[in-house]
């Protein structure tokens, strides 16, 4: 028994430290994918935040943009009422062309009414 045991001692342990060789190559592994991953991630967090930083900037020039367009379009305010006031005086006179067409109509008609009965 003595002469086997050391045999399957030597076997056993050298089972054991292929095992955690192997088990730690696995984990080197698994530890470098992970890296590789956290790597990309924190890359792709550094171009998003280029883009993101150029939108900002973007946004700062339109609202600048924005706010000049506004001064701007204040001084329009009393040509836009005067608009609406003239649009508000032509509905007024279309409204009373309407009227005087159906008037002059309706004398027509009565003038071509009393000029088309025969004299008597």
């Amino acid at each position: 028994m003595d002469g086997k045991e050391p045999a399957e001692r030597d076997e056993l342990a050298e089972s054991l430290n292929d095992l955690f060789t192997n088990l730690s190559i696995m984990i080197k592994g698994e530890l470098q994918g992970t890296n590789d991953l956290l790597e990309l991630l924190e890359k792709m967090n550094l171009r998003v935040a280029e883009e993101y930083k150029s939108f900002g900037d973007l946004a700062s020039g339109l609202r600048i943009f924005v706010e000049q367009l506004k001064s701007k379009s204040g001084c329009f305010d009393e040509y836009v009422q005067q608009i609406d006031a003239i649009e508000q005086q032509v509905t007024e006179f279309e409204a009373v062309i309407s009227m005087l067409d159906k008037y002059v109509a309706l004398l027509e008609s009565k003038v071509q009414s009393v000029y088309q009965v025969p004299p008597s």
